[in-house]
């Protein structure tokens, strides 16, 4: 089932220049327009220090969940689905194995610490953003539909335990999110 969804997201691959064009760029500028989007919220009118909070939670969670990935791969070794045959690549092939996805990872970590700190909005907004990344990295033909799967589990996971860990109030809180 995991190749025949891949194939279908992929289909489209080289047949519309344009629409490549759209994929590529989402895959290559993607993770960091998501990444200068929590940046700028640094500078928000609303609820500030919460908001600040939450952007130094997504940046935690960002590098636990591809510290997580780094791990994941010593274990799992996936090949590409463009090396299986699976997909056609209309991107440079990577060097590294397929599973778990880094851009899936990255963008949904940020998007999990927004909506598990209550900035729906927003959360829903990077959420959006996230499966956009996610269905050009299976479109482009570098990850199975899985790895984006994997890799949006091991984003949120990051979220989660940062959530757990990294406390809104505390005294190391308080002087990060004061500064600017």
């Amino acid at each position: 089932m995991d190749d025949a969804i891949t194939q279908w997201i992929n289909s489209a691959a080289g047949q519309s220049i344009l629409l490549d064009m759209i994929m590529t760029s989402v895959t290559q500028y993607g993770v960091p327009l998501v990444v200068l989007i929590v940046a700028l919220q640094w500078w928000s009118q609303h609820d500030r220090l919460h908001v600040r909070h939450t952007c130094i939670a997504a940046g935690l969670s960002f590098f636990m969940g591809l510290g997580l990935n780094q791990i994941i791969l010593l274990f799992v070794h996936r090949v590409r689905p463009y090396d299986a045959g699976i997909s056609h690549l209309v991107i440079s092939p990577s060097s590294d194995w397929s599973f778990p996805s880094d851009h899936a990872t990255a963008t949904f970590a940020i998007a999990a610490s927004f909506l598990l700190r209550g900035l729906q909005r927003r959360g829903i907004a990077l959420l959006a953003a996230a499966a956009i990344v996610c269905i050009s990295r299976v479109y482009v033909g570098t990850h199975y539909f899985t790895d984006v799967l994997g890799g949006a589990v091991t984003g949120i996971l990051a979220a989660a335990v940062v959530r757990g860990l990294y406390w809104e109030g505390t005294r190391v809180d308080r002087l990060i999110t004061g500064f600017l």
